[in-house]
């Protein structure tokens, strides 16, 4: 897949496009990780379990440990949290332009992670119908308490990009075929799409409990 990359003060991000992958597709991906995770990346994931599932309809506070060893040979296992838009930094909020976004926060590297309140750093994925039967998108990675280097974000790139690039290859043939798992439970679904842009940016499908 071709990407840009630019690093800034902020972080690292790339800019990316993908011909016949819809938004609906990767909306559907972030309730259903387990099932494609491998095919995501099969030189670099092991399989993923979620410590704290989705919710079908909304899957912020969800938490899933993402096993992986990028490119500079570091094994992790990787605790991961779906955050909502406005308790993540504004910097990266302000980033916030186009139809579909998730906002992830790396938690750290052990189940115990989950309850310290602590974040290493965060991700941000956004992506849109381009109008011609694919999606473009933009991804961010900026640390927090973990500080990345540039270096560090060139390896997160790499790592990102093959994994946006083989959604191509396995997303919309694993999308078709779990249409038939009516079961919310087994194959939960939110609409991830968002009204606004940059600090005013919301959910438009996700209702919170009051």
């Amino acid at each position: 897949m071709d990407y840009t990359l630019h690093q800034d003060d902020l972080g690292t991000h790339i800019d990316w496009a993908l011909p016949g992958v819809g938004a609906q597709q990767i909306d559907w991906f972030w309730s259903n990780m387990e099932k494609g995770f491998i095919l995501w990346h099969p030189e670099q994931h092991e399989p993923l379990s979620w410590p704290i599932p989705p919710r079908h309809g909304n899957p912020l506070g969800a938490v899933h440990n993402a096993p992986q060893t990028w490119d500079d040979g570091r094994r992790q296992n990787l605790f991961i949290r779906f955050e909502r838009i406005e308790d993540v930094p504004e910097a990266l909020r302000e980033r916030i332009r186009l139809d579909h976004a998730i906002i992830v926060a790396g938690l750290g590297f052990d189940e115990a992670d989950i309850h310290t309140g602590q974040v290493l750093g965060y991700r941000l994925h956004q992506w849109q119908d381009d109008g011609a039967g694919g999606v473009i998108g933009s991804s961010t990675a900026i640390g927090l308490r973990k500080p990345e280097t540039h270096a560090d974000g060139r390896i997160w790139a790499a790592h990102a990009a093959t994994e946006i690039g083989n959604w191509a290859v396995f997303l919309p043939d694993l999308y078709r075929l779990y249409q038939v798992v009516t079961d919310t439970r087994r194959n939960p679904f939110t609409s991830l799409g968002v009204t606004g842009r940059g600090l005013d940016a919301r959910y438009q499908h996700i209702v919170e409990p009051v």
